[in-house]
């Protein structure tokens, strides 16, 4: 990878000439927490790039929440193509769930369209994570608390600065196009080197302390334990509310549902929830997942169990949001911890 360095104020000169051709979202704190926020000819600001994960997903961006997928009136209607999305700040967690995402919707017979231009047009310029929450486990599942991947730009926060890594055709482009903001980085990569290993030990001890069973035996561990009381145990908690598939960077099911439309109708592409007792149910009124368990397994089965058999990694990041946002204080840390020390 070419590496370069660029102060704040030239990143944010940068993220000034993005705006013009991009719509660009990059993280702002509120009460500790972290959104992504659309930056306009402003610039940056207050914008905190280091740190830990945003709230939401950059899934939000690819397949956004309600998508209009196709539409039927009496008369054509052309809409304006929108512009291309730039993700600042995204971190590593995020960037490991494209490849599920990926997975999902760009198969050769499951091309979707909407989510291969999102992907192909937009520019991901991530960033090293500087700090860590108790809910961050990335590192137990092999994905380092730093960017190695998928992104086109990635930028390691120094104090005078970040430490720009280019990570594709699309990043080298933008480098190239803007070199006046870039620097040389050799002063610099020893000290982005040191802030990496620093945090990735001490979460590694984080992790250490929640006994996460070794990633190499989750899968065997969850095909020993499919019919064990865990499941069941763990259910009591769930008040069936869905938020831990909604925040989750990797879970990606949806329902179409038509709708009436001026003229005409549309058709809408809405996230779906596997904890929904809805979400198995068949014409008729069958459902294969009926108890509120199952459903539990089964998302857990999707995550460790089926894709590390089909794309070779888990379909989970370490990101920790669903434990955050569940209302039954139900921890996926816990669980696997449970998985192999029970």
């Amino acid at each position: 990878m070419d590496t370069y360095f660029i102060n704040r104020p030239n990143l944010d000169r940068l993220a000034k000439s993005l705006f013009k051709t991009h719509k660009v979202y990059a993280p702002f704190k509120s009460d500790e927490n972290r959104h992504y926020q659309r930056i306009r000819d402003a610039g940056l600001g207050d914008a905190v790039l280091g740190e830990i994960r945003a709230v939401q997903s950059i899934k939000t961006f690819y397949l956004p929440v309600r998508t209009k997928v196709a539409e039927y009136f009496s008369e054509k209607i052309s809409e304006k193509k929108s512009r291309p999305i730039a993700i600042m700040g995204a971190k590593s967690c995020d960037l490991a769930s494209l490849k599920v995402m990926d997975y999902v919707f760009t198969q050769d017979s499951f091309k979707d369209p909407l989510y291969i231009a999102q992907r192909e047009e937009g520019l991901v310029i991530s960033s090293d994570c500087t700090s860590y929450g108790d809910s961050c486990f990335c590192v137990a599942l092999g994905i380092m608390p730093h960017p190695t991947e998928d992104f086109d730009i990635n930028l390691s926060e120094l104090d005078s600065g970040y430490v720009v890594e280019v990570g594709s055709e699309k990043g080298e482009k933008i480098v190239k196009e803007y070199f006046k903001l870039f620097q040389k980085a050799s002063l610099y990569i020893e000290k982005k080197n040191e802030n990496r290993t620093r945090l990735k030990e001490q979460l590694l001890k984080h992790v250490k302390n929640k006994r996460i069973p070794a990633k190499e035996s989750i899968q065997d561990l969850f095909k020993k334990k499919f019919d064990t009381g865990l499941w069941e145990e763990t259910a009591k908690a769930c008040v069936e509310c869905g938020a831990c598939n909604v925040i989750c960077p990797a879970c990606h099911c949806f329902v179409l549902k038509d709708q009436a439309s001026d003229g005409g109708f549309e058709r809408l592409r809405l996230w779906d929830s596997c904890l929904l007792l809805s979400f198995a149910r068949v014409a008729g009124g069958a459902n294969p997942r009926k108890l509120l368990a199952e459903r539990l397994r089964n998302r857990f089965d999707k995550k460790f169990n089926f894709f590390p058999d089909a794309i070779g990694r888990f379909g989970c990041t370490g990101c920790g949001r669903c434990s955050d946002a569940c209302a039954g204080k139900i921890k996926i840390d816990e669980v696997l911890s449970k998985l192999g020390n029970t």
